[in-house]
């Protein structure tokens, strides 16, 4: 018996169930099928960043599984034409829930049930289906705090070793990786990245080890330090599903059995884990999450459309330090620390009030960790129209978020090589030290760092107008 299976985010052969299942019950045909999101009416299309991190990790499995088959095209036309060339009996895939992958999803396995095929997916990307989760009064959740009280009391199950052994066999149609053209060129922006980065299930899980091994300790402290190491950087190998999140949660389990010391850290790694887990659950049931305002009150906030504005912010250009650094560090590695993440973020919608659809866009094209639930929960979470969202009146200081949580200004110098030697504290707000001090340092503010943007006082109190539309919308409706 052959089966047919459909790798797409989860790019690894051990705790792989439906490569598992398909090992188990036979030989096996694994393809990858890259799509034209104008096809499959992909809304939210994978980012540059995305992609790089793609051909690599492709090329990762294809040295695990060497049968694998790369094709181009729209699977739903390619899996059915797929089984019944290679004559399969099965054809399995893991579960993906963004809402254009559910609904294609149901098609082709309607199409495959139709035809005779054995069309099955199984839950590989999530600890929990977004459907197993429910309030007392059987709806789904909305706030994260009982979601991940309810998700502490649930049984994950262990991870499913890889197959002893997989019988593959030729495939009549074949291509080439190269043909999905996700590498940049002209120019190679991504050059060096491969440097920093080790795409692919081996590179994940040594990943993964290191982190448990040196950042775990000191975890729920040190993870809002940008200068430090006590973050996972796992999030690429998770979306990319190189590791699957009931390998993280067990191994992280193991070493908070091992060492009692690590078990508050621990506690609020896996938090973070849930929080993800949030995010799809929040995906699954309110599909427009992606495009519309969770809270529609926030319909009313008076945006500003300001083209400058947003490109200095992208570029890393609005005078404020810690978010000039995030930004570049962004558009240099693919990645940004959390932390830093809620402050640009904060800084885009709050003082420069621009419309955070911007912010998810340029993020969801230059992260290597871009999903669609995450970043569109976290934008709208920033912003205060998502679920269980910060407060509208929470305005993240720049500044004095710097000074918090980059105290030496390690994390600012390495990423703004112009202020690194401007003294701390004036290295946080360059634009109110002494000239003296900017002389020593050799800073030309409006020349060698750009003048700030906006005042911060001044926006912020800006932001809380626009926000007094957002709240008499909101009485208007009750």
């Amino acid at each position: 018996m052959t089966t047919l299976v459909w790798f797409r985010q989860d790019l690894r052969t051990t705790d792989n169930p439906a490569l598992f299942a398909a090992a188990d019950s036979g030989s096996v045909l694994p393809v990858y099928i890259h799509e034209d999101p104008q096809q499959t009416g992909d809304t939210h299309p994978m980012g540059g960043a995305s992609k790089w991190w793609l051909h690599q990790s492709l090329t990762a499995l294809k040295q695990k599984l060497p049968g694998l088959v790369f094709l181009k095209g729209d699977a739903r036309h390619l899996i059915p034409k797929l089984a019944r060339d290679a004559e399969v009996s099965n054809v399995f895939w893991n579960r993906r829930y963004e809402p254009h992958a559910m609904e294609r999803d149901t098609e082709i396995k309607a199409v495959l049930k139709e035809e005779g095929f054995n069309g099955k997916s199984f839950k590989a990307s999530l600890l929990f289906e977004p459907w197993e989760l429910k309030t007392r009064t059987g709806g789904p959740f909305k706030v994260y705090s009982p979601f991940w009280k309810t998700a502490q009391n649930l049984e994950v199950p262990d991870a499913l070793p890889a197959p002893e052994e997989i019988r593959f066999v030729e495939c009549p149609l074949s291509g080439r990786l190269e043909d999905f053209d996700l590498l940049p060129s002209s120019p190679d922006w991504a050059a060096g990245w491969e440097d920093i980065w080790k795409p692919g299930e081996d590179g994940a899980l040594k990943r993964l080890n290191s982190f448990l091994t040196t950042g775990l300790p000191g975890y729920g402290e040190l993870r809002n330090r940008p200068d430090l190491q006590n973050v996972s950087r796992l999030s690429p190998h998770i979306h990319f599903g190189e590791v699957s999140p009931r390998q993280v949660w067990h191994e992280t389990r193991k070493r908070m059995l091992s060492n009692a010391e690590t078990g508050n850290d621990g506690h609020k790694f896996l938090s973070e884990i849930a929080w993800r887990e949030f995010a799809h659950h929040l995906l699954y049931h309110f599909p427009d999450l992606p495009s519309s305002n969770w809270r529609s009150t926030f319909d009313a906030y008076p945006w500003r459309e300001e083209a400058d504005d947003l490109k200095r912010w992208q570029r890393g250009e609005t005078g404020y330090p810690i978010v000039d650094a995030g930004m570049r560090e962004l558009w240099q590695t693919g990645y940004m620390h959390n932390r830093v993440r809620m402050i640009v973020a904060s800084f885009l919608v709050k003082h420069l009030r621009i419309h955070w659809h911007h912010g998810e866009a340029w993020f969801r094209d230059t992260l290597l960790d871009a999903d669609l639930a995450n970043n569109s929960a976290s934008w709208q979470w920033v912003t205060g129209s998502g679920a269980d969202a910060a407060p509208y009146f929470r305005i993240f200081n720049p500044i004095t978020q710097a000074r918090k949580f980059d105290p030496e200004g390690h994390y600012v110098r390495r990423w703004v090589p112009a202020l690194k030697n401007l003294e701390a504290p004036h290295l946080f707000e360059p634009f109110n030290a002494p000239q003296a001090a900017l002389e020593r340092a050799g800073v030309v503010l409006g020349k060698t760092y750009p003048l700030p943007i906006v005042d911060h006082a001044a926006a912020r109190q800006a932001a809380l107008d626009g926000y007094a539309s957002v709240k008499a919308a909101g009485q208007n409706a009750a």
